[in-house]
């Protein structure tokens, strides 16, 4: 289970709680800027990414969206940047925000995580490498093309493959069958359960920006408890945060 924290606190906290690893989110920490998904810019997310490893002992996987670049080269000094700020891993999307066919096609995908896995693979540690198939995240279920491309991207060298937005247990099994690396599954509402998708070979399970956006929820309805019913029946919750805090942000 990676998940995935906004903020050094939200990292700091779910260190605490005895995960094993961490994993950024685009949209959550755009959030912290007043910002919606794709508007972070590659130096902002990397300092962000670098923070978060500097304060926390674990391992940290940055999102680092489509690699704020089209062509493979400009990819790769995004991998160079994301293993100088002291990374374990990154993520890299086949998805290129603004484009007039967002989807890369599937050559210049391969090749994009082609660079990338070159840098990822070329220092003193293996640096893990996740290439992402955005086809069902934005308006294009197709699986065969998914399959497709990750066990493209599996040939170049991704050392894990993931698809998000995947929902029906039988095409995350079909994706698991069909390549031979590490599938990631992105939790959802409408997603099988951890140990069912443990059971058909799921290896890692992560939440993008769905802590975050929980969040966001208890905010909004803790201030509409204020406004409309005048009551503070969020302090009780507020309690909790606080124990969670004292936890994670003590000092030695």
């Amino acid at each position: 289970m990676l998940p995935n924290p906004w903020d050094l606190g939200s990292a700091k906290v779910l260190a605490s709680l005895g995960f094993e690893a961490l994993a950024t989110t685009s949209g959550g920490f755009a959030g912290t800027l007043g910002r919606l998904d794709g508007t972070v810019t590659k130096e902002e997310a990397i300092e962000h990414a670098a923070a978060i490893t500097a304060g926390v002992d674990l391992p940290v996987s940055a999102d680092l969206e489509n690699g704020f670049a089209d062509q493979p080269e400009a990819v790769a000094e995004t991998l160079r940047m994301a293993v100088r700020a002291g990374l374990a891993g990154c993520s890299i999307e086949d998805f290129g925000p603004g484009r007039h066919e967002p989807i890369y096609p599937l050559a210049l995908a391969r090749d994009r995580v082609a660079a990338a896995a070159e840098v990822a693979h070329g220092g003193d540690f293996h640096f893990v490498l996740t290439a992402r198939a955005e086809n069902y995240l934005h308006g294009h279920p197709d699986l065969p093309d998914t399959i497709a491309r990750l066990q493209a991207y599996q040939e170049a060298g991704a050392d894990v493959l993931y698809a998000p937005a995947l929902t029906r247990m039988a095409d995350i099994k079909a994706v698991v069958s069909s390549v031979d690396r590490p599938v990631n599954v992105l939790a959802l509402a409408t997603v099988p359960s951890v140990a069912e998708l443990a059971g058909i070979g799921v290896a890692r399970i992560s939440v993008g920006s769905g802590f975050a956006r929980a969040s966001l929820a208890a905010l909004v309805d803790s201030a509409a408890e204020l406004q409309s019913a005048g009551t503070y029946g969020f302090t009780a919750v507020a309690g909790r945060g606080a124990e969670a805090a004292r936890r994670a942000f003590a000092v030695d």
